[in-house]
């Protein structure tokens, strides 16, 4: 069960992340243990910018967009774990694999995902993440992260 002290709004997650509208994928996160999983939310709403060509007549968020919020949750998860970063570091995404996608996401629906850490070796993060939607796995894949000073 989530617990207040182990989750976050918006205002976190943009004080972590470099994203920003469009492109910032996480609403909020429920839950989280540092160093082990995080799970995050991301609202789906018609009137996303991504809907006026994906596809106007059958509109259908794109798995690389599935992708980049989980991959965005991946490094709230890394930020979380780390703890003392400075402003100049970041997670970059660096890698996936075993990407599968179950069913199409909707306008409407509410994204779960959910990120397990694997392992981390010369500053290169490994993951498990799956995102659902109404209990159901709409997609899983392992995820890279590479955590970086600039």
């Amino acid at each position: 069960m989530a617990n207040e002290l182990n989750s976050f709004d918006v205002q976190e997650i943009m004080r972590l992340l470099p994203h920003r509208y469009p492109m910032l994928l996480v609403d909020k996160v429920v839950d989280f243990e540092p160093g082990d999983y995080l799970h995050a939310v991301k609202n789906v709403t018609v009137n996303e910018p991504i809907f006026t060509g994906h596809f106007p007549d059958q509109k259908i968020f794109p798995g690389v967009l599935i992708l980049e919020a989980m991959a965005q949750a991946t490094g709230l998860l890394g930020f979380k774990t780390v703890q003392n970063t400075g402003d100049n570091e970041l997670y970059l995404f660096a890698g996936v694999d075993n990407a599968r996608f179950k069913q199409p996401v909707v306008p409407g629906d509410q994204m779960h995902i959910h990120v397990k850490f694997e392992k981390e070796r010369r500053n290169i993060w490994r993951f498990s993440a799956e995102a659902k939607v109404d209990g159901k796995v709409v997609c899983s894949a392992d995820l890279m992260c590479a955590r970086r000073e600039f």
